[in-house]
């Protein structure tokens, strides 16, 4: 991405690749119990609940001691949790509860350097985000073609180096004073719960998003590419054409892609990656109203995400294009989802 010149931009790269390798490790590590009956929705269940929800205590502890090198403890964290995972040392259980307290201690160091570098722009969380996705799919689809745990162990060692590195480039702006996207006119705990309701219905309508065409390894993994693409593609065009107009205009593209793109994958795709556009965007929405704590807007976000995701485990959910009433749910929370963004939205303050 030679085409984006941002002083610190190598921070985001940076943590692209550290946030996709630490995904390859969870998701190597989850699915080696994903199809076993007794960990049916167990495993997933407490990964998402683990890695997620502690986040926004991790990022207020970080946003009062950014000293603190969580990035490199979480590392360390992981990696000991995916030894003790593969191996079964003491209990599994053990195994997961560290892998899922590295990840999150990753994911809080990756947005408070991405954030607080950032000059107030939305690439580079974006960029940093959009590495998950790509690490998902690796990590599936490293288990599922038998690569040894020592090969996986060695790639996580090498996000020590890049970690290290991160800590080099200086945060000279650590109240987030640049992020000003967010309407002034608004109670600024408005906001933030709008905000809130918005990645609530993101997180239920990703999980929601019908994609029958689905069917080989290869799809799977262009599915997710794509998702990567969309998430880093929403920071970059919003620093470049402004957020309001990428937030409305995304989703207001993506309705037509994702509700009547379930049988046909090209179509299903683009309302894919319109969709994964709108994450830093609400992201940076959070950051303008909690600007001394950009480690705890990020966590707010993930526990939404949660919350969002939360009906699949418990409420079996079928889907038919010819069910008019999904339709009308659909259409009725991205009409939504537009009108929040429109009202807590502006271009940035010059």
């Amino acid at each position: 991405m030679k085409f984006i010149k941002y002083k610190n931009i190598e921070v985001s790269y940076m943590y692209f690749y550290i946030h996709m390798i630490t995904e390859i490790i969870c998701f190597y590590s989850i699915s080696k119990n994903i199809g076993n009956m007794s960990f049916l929705w167990t495993i997933p269940f407490i990964y998402d609940a683990l890695a997620f929800v502690p986040q926004s205590l991790i990022g207020y502890f970080k946003d009062k001691h950014p000293k603190v090198k969580i990035g490199l403890i979480g590392i360390i964290t992981l990696l000991i949790g995916f030894i003790f995972y593969e191996f079964n040392i003491i209990s599994i259980f053990l195994g997961l509860f560290l892998i899922c307290m590295g990840n999150a201690f990753i994911h809080v160091e990756g947005a408070y350097k991405t954030i607080s570098t950032s000059d107030g722009h939305l690439s580079f969380s974006a960029i940093f985000v959009s590495g998950g996705s790509f690490g998902l799919i690796l990590g599936k689809v490293f288990r599922s073609i038998g690569i040894p745990f020592f090969a996986i162990f060695i790639l996580g060692l090498t996000m020590i180096p890049y970690e290290m590195l991160t800590n080099t480039y200086k945060i000279e702006n650590s109240k987030c004073s640049n992020y000003n996207y967010h309407n002034k006119n608004i109670n600024k705990y408005l906001i933030i719960l709008l905000t809130v309701f918005i990645v609530i219905i993101r997180g239920y309508c990703g999980y929601g998003i019908p994609t029958s065409w689905n069917k080989t390894v290869l799809q799977t993994v262009l599915l997710y590419v794509i998702m990567g693409t969309g998430k880093a593609l929403g920071g970059i065009l919003s620093d470049k054409f402004g957020i309001r107009k990428i937030a409305i205009l995304s989703t207001l593209l993506a309705i037509p892609f994702l509700c009547f793109g379930n049988n046909i994958m090209m179509i299903s795709i683009i309302g894919v990656m319109l969709f994964s556009m709108t994450m830093s965007i609400t992201l940076g929405s959070l950051v303008s109203v909690l600007k001394r704590k950009p480690g705890l807007a990020f966590g707010i976000t993930t526990i939404s995400l949660f919350l969002g995701t939360l009906p699949i485990f418990f409420i079996k959910i079928t889907y038919s294009m010819t069910n008019t009433k999904f339709i009308i749910i659909k259409f009725f929370m991205f009409f939504i989802f537009i009108i929040i963004n429109f009202i807590i939205n502006i271009e940035k303050a010059t």
